[in-house]
């Protein structure tokens, strides 16, 4: 499976009640689940920055993983980019494969 990270950015309203924040992202993962069972999630941070919060999840390809995205925008997500992620030592192997 492909590594992937979503990086999503919220409205300010939806930041400012941790109840209401709570409810919602388990909503959204309920929903990715129910949409995309294959999708295996690693790890899920809030951050500092232009990004509120990113996820490193797992997906068989890459229309998966736009799902994912589309389900963040859908679920109150105002901006989401996934961008696909190669473990370093891939990435050293390709470098090989192409130096």
């Amino acid at each position: 499976m492909a590594t992937f990270v979503l990086m999503t950015r919220l409205t300010a309203e939806s930041l400012h009640d941790s109840r209401t924040r709570r409810a919602t992202g388990k909503e959204w993962l309920h929903r990715v689940k129910e949409r995309c069972p294959e999708v295996r999630f690693v790890a899920h941070y809030a951050l500092l920055g232009p990004w509120d919060f990113t996820d490193i999840y797992e997906a068989p390809d890459v229309e998966t993983a736009q799902k994912v995205s589309l389900l963040s925008r859908a679920e109150g997500a105002v901006a989401a980019e996934s961008w696909q992620a190669l473990p370093y030592d891939r990435f050293l192997q390709v470098l090989a494969e192409v130096s």
